[in-house]
């Protein structure tokens, strides 16, 4: 079993910043695919930003150049760095570890 358990979101402004983290706990093992999805009121949950299995990373088209995902793998953590945040990225990020999912925490970009 693992946890996963996510951080650091919350309300910013159009062009601000916010980094979210997704610390894993538990029976985790190094080799899975993890990164982040979103899920917008109304639309189906999409992926933002992940690294499979061999360690090659995948971005949204809408992320490029914007968000960065990262991992500190002595602390069995996962981040997503988002810049230059538009009100369209107002969603809920759920990361992912393999097939387990955290609960989401909510980023809300005010115009």
């Amino acid at each position: 079993q693992v946890q996963l358990v996510e951080s650091g979101g919350g309300l910013v402004q159009a062009g601000g910043s916010l980094r979210l983290s997704c610390a894993a706990s538990g029976s985790i093992f190094s080799i899975l695919a993890m990164g982040w999805y979103r899920q917008a009121p109304g639309k189906q949950r999409e992926l933002v930003a992940s690294f499979t299995r061999d360690g090659s990373t995948n971005y949204a088209d809408s992320v490029k150049g914007r968000f960065t995902i990262s991992r500190d793998n002595a602390k069995n953590t996962v981040y997503l760095q988002m810049n230059s945040l538009k009100p369209e990225d107002t969603a809920v990020y759920y990361c992912f570890r393999g097939m387990y999912w955290g609960q989401g925490t909510q980023v809300t970009v005010s115009s």
